[in-house]
């Protein structure tokens, strides 16, 4: 529901950016998860002996992981930066932006670790089956079924 009835256009506004900050939270802790596993990963000695596609790949997730971050915590350093400037309406739109490409970077990175792991365990045939179904899963469930939501709505 984007509008409540007798909701003024500035109280909506005020609204959908605490909505928009309260669902980055959700966000930030899983990206905050992978990164920190990503970033641990790179000092063992099972990750010495890894080939350079594999380190490769690793790189790949880590980068992702690091630009989610600063993706899904944009709209948060926006809004307290520019706190009581006017600027909520600029800042919901900007943020709902670099909300959702936070979001596909965050399953990217998560699609691009898990077919590492894959690789890593059975093999590029299985990074390739596992890693293009959890980028299908990613694809369907975030993006898909919400369209397919929207669609059926009356």
């Amino acid at each position: 529901m984007d509008e409540l009835e007798g909701e003024t256009r500035e109280q909506r506004i005020a609204r959908n950016v605490t909505d928009l900050l309260s669902e980055l939270r959700v966000a930030q802790a899983g990206v905050q998860i992978l990164f920190g596993f990503l970033l641990s990963v790179v000092f063992t000695a099972q990750f010495r002996e890894a080939s350079g596609f594999e380190k490769g790949m690793h790189l790949v997730a880590v980068v992702l992981a690091a630009s989610a971050t600063a993706l899904l915590t944009a709209p948060v350093a926006w809004h307290r930066l520019l706190f009581r400037t006017g600027s909520r309406d600029a800042i919901l739109r900007a943020g709902n932006r670099a909300a959702l490409l936070g979001l596909v970077c965050l399953a990217a990175a998560v699609t691009d670790t898990v077919a590492l792991i894959a690789k890593v365990v059975y093999g590029p045939i299985a990074m390739a089956v596992v890693g293009g179904l959890v980028g299908i899963g990613f694809i369907v469930t975030w993006f898909v079924i919400p369209r397919l939501i929207s669609g059926a709505r009356p």
